[in-house]
């Protein structure tokens, strides 16, 4: 089991993404992500979150948000729980070499026209519509498919 953090940081109506295009062996190849990564021991997700993007953009995170856990399961790989978050504050300069690929500002309402994994676009939407707190259950196959959703908003359905 992993855990994970993911934030898009907004900004004019945009959103930082990360082109993920230079690691080898990188499951999140050539596909467009929120800035984030893995837990160090003992850290908190809020710990995990602020060292991940000030290492990743070189900024520091100054108002946040808890916007949900994704549980993405794979065929391929082990079980990741991400804890999701959107940030609409910071300071310092965007670092102009970033080792997991390219950083970019790009404006929500294009975010669609990018490569994205396809579980991406359900809370990419759900964020945009300014969902309250939810879970999201995402299940891929071998092939990297969408395969099964579940979206849990603390309201029995």
């Amino acid at each position: 089991m992993k855990m994970t953090t993911l934030c898009y940081i907004e900004d004019s109506e945009c959103y930082l993404m990360l082109h993920r295009i230079k690691k080898e062996n990188d499951f999140n190849r050539d596909k467009w992500i929120g800035v984030g990564g893995k837990f160090e021991k003992d850290e908190s997700p809020e710990e995990c979150l602020l060292r991940e993007v000030r290492e990743e953009t070189g900024l520091v995170l100054t108002s946040y948000r808890f916007r949900g856990i994704i549980t993405f399961i794979s065929a391929k790989w082990e079980t990741e729980y991400m804890f999701l978050y959107t940030a609409d504050s910071y300071e310092g300069q965007l670092v102009q070499d970033c080792k997991e690929g390219v950083l970019e500002w790009i404006p929500v309402r294009d975010i669609e026209k990018l490569s994205l994994w396809e579980g991406d676009r359900i809370f990419l939407k759900l964020l945009a519509e300014d969902a309250p707190f939810f879970s999201l259950k995402l299940r891929y196959d071998m092939e990297d498919k969408l395969i099964e959703t579940a979206h849990f908003d603390g309201k029995y359905n």
